[in-house]
C-alpha cells in the first residue's frame, strides 16, 4: 500500500486535487475526506481530481468519491476526475460509477467542458 499524497493547485475557479498513492480505507480515505471538505469549506464550487499518479483504490475510496460527488452536487458544484488509470477506469466502469461521475481525459478537456 503506498500512501496517499494530495497537492493542492488553482486555476481561475477551478481546484485541482492531485492525487498520489492509494486511495483506500485508513489514511487515504482521510486524507481526501479532509482535502475535499476543505474546499467545500471555502465555498468552492469546482474540483478536478487528477487520478493519473492513484495505483489503487478500494471500496472507502470509491465511498470517498461519491460522496465528495454527492457533497459538491449538492452545492450546485462540479465535481471532475481526469487522467484515470486503466485500472481505476475499469473499476468504475465495474460499479456502473462512469456514467454518475463526469470523467474527463486531461485538464484542457475539462476546462472546456466549463
Amino acid at each position: 500500500m503506498v500512501k496517499l499524497i494530495v497537492s493542492e493547485r488553482r486555476i481561475d475557479e477551478m481546484s485541482i486535487l492531485d492525487l498520489s498513492g492509494d486511495v483506500t480505507l485508513g489514511e487515504g480515505n482521510v486524507m481526501l475526506r479532509t482535502a475535499i471538505g476543505r474546499l467545500l469549506g471555502e465555498g468552492q464550487k469546482k474540483i478536478i481530481l487528477n487520478m493519473e499518479k492513484v495505483g489503487y483504490v478500494d471500496s472507502s475510496g470509491i465511498g470517498e468519491l461519491v460522496s465528495g460527488f454527492i457533497a459538491f452536487s449538492r452545492k450546485g458544484g462540479s465535481f471532475k476526475l481526469i487522467n484515470l488509470p486503466k485500472r481505476v477506469y475499469e473499476l468504475l466502469a465495474i460499479c456502473k460509477l462512469l456514467s454518475v461521475f463526469d470523467v474527463c481525459e486531461n485538464t484542457r478537456n475539462a476546462f472546456a467542458n466549463q
